[in-house]
């Protein structure tokens, strides 16, 4: 029988919901990722796959409460909801750091990334041969994506909604961007103005178009958990090690037409007009192209940050679990306790 979530639970479930409508916004970090290192990606996808023709013929019957308990309802709800807070009230914050502070904002993604991927891969039960393959598949596939360059798009509501479809299906992969994958399509800075703007239309059909990707796209990743664990385990892991090209932070831009280079600036980034190619480089190296201090220790502070804030979440989780699973057991043993003695009496009568 699943455990019941109590109000503590819903309110950290929340907060993780924040947390991954927030870095949904960063171009090149994922919300599957957080999803992924905060140990709810299953939970989701299997409640994502729960919404089945016969689980909605529920809700149609007007079985509410049945349909409510089918598809984990209370789970998605509360995630939503942080998910939706975020992106709507942080939208301007998340891109103020990302402009003004971008070596500090890459260098926390970068450790998070980082830690998370080892700490994931440790899961897997023994590393054989065929599971290197497929993380070392992941990684080339992230790592091809972050290489991409973005080109010009129609603005049609078809577009927007293929736009929406295959933003969610990179979201759910820890590694791969939503934010990125709209930014390939020329999009990313059109639907943050229609969120800036409140432009219904062209929310209602991206979100549509989201939902459409998001019902479909769970159930094969789903599928793919529960027969090729180890398997996905790894791919998905080696798409979170071949996205850290991506969140580099000391990375430049350079004008291919005048040759000019500069360090990473996001108001350049999303301007179509200028033919930019991005270039990573070591700190020192980044100095000497740009002549602007690299801010190395600030970097490598936060960096050493997320990893700590990770290891700190993960000896919390592994303590609740072991404590969790002593109680479990205890009041196991009560029970078996309880029942013999009725038994024993039982016979004496």
């Amino acid at each position: 029988m699943k455990k019941e979530k109590t109000f503590a639970s819903y309110i950290t479930l929340y907060v993780k919901g924040l947390v991954m409508g927030a870095v949904d916004l960063v171009p090149g970090v994922s919300g599957g990722t957080i999803a992924f290192i905060t140990g709810i990606y299953e939970e989701l996808l299997n409640s994502l796959r729960s919404f089945t023709p016969k689980n909605v013929k529920l809700f149609f019957s007007g079985k509410f409460k049945a349909f409510w308990k089918a598809v984990n309802g209370s789970f998605l709800l509360v995630l939503a909801l942080g998910i939706g807070t975020s992106v709507i009230s942080l939208v301007r914050v998340v891109l103020y750091v990302l402009e003004h502070h971008p070596v500090a904002t890459w260098s926390f993604f970068f450790g998070l990334i980082l830690i998370s991927t080892f700490s994931i891969l440790s899961t897997v039960r023994k590393f054989t041969m065929p599971l290197l393959v497929c993380f070392c598949t992941g990684a080339v596939t992230a790592y091809l994506i972050t290489v991409m360059t973005a080109v010009q798009t129609p603005n049609d509501l078809w577009f927007i909604f293929l736009c929406g479809t295959l933003a969610v299906c990179a979201l759910m992969l820890p590694g791969t961007s939503g934010s990125f994958i709209l930014l390939l399509m020329g999009k990313y800075q059109y639907i943050l103005d229609a969120l800036k703007d409140f432009k219904i239309d062209i929310l209602a059909v991206f979100a549509a178009g989201c939902v459409t990707g998001l019902l479909s796209f769970s159930h094969f990743l789903s599928w793919l958990l529960r027969r090729f664990h180890d398997v996905t385990i790894a791919l998905l892991s080696g798409f979170l090690f071949g996205s850290l090209n991506k969140v580099w932070p000391w990375k430049v831009q350079i004008n291919t037409v005048t040759g000019d280079v500069w360090p990473w600036n996001l108001v350049k980034f999303n301007d179509h007009s200028l033919s930019l190619t991005e270039k990573n480089l070591l700190p020192g190296a980044f100095e000497k192209a740009t002549g602007v201090d690299a801010h190395f220790y600030t970097g490598a502070a936060f960096a050493a940050l997320a990893v700590a804030l990770y290891l700190g979440i993960e000896m919390i989780a592994k303590k609740k679990k072991k404590t969790s699973g002593r109680e479990k057991k205890t009041n196991q043993e009560n029970t078996n306790h309880q029942e013999k003695n009725k038994t024993l009496k039982k016979n004496k009568t």
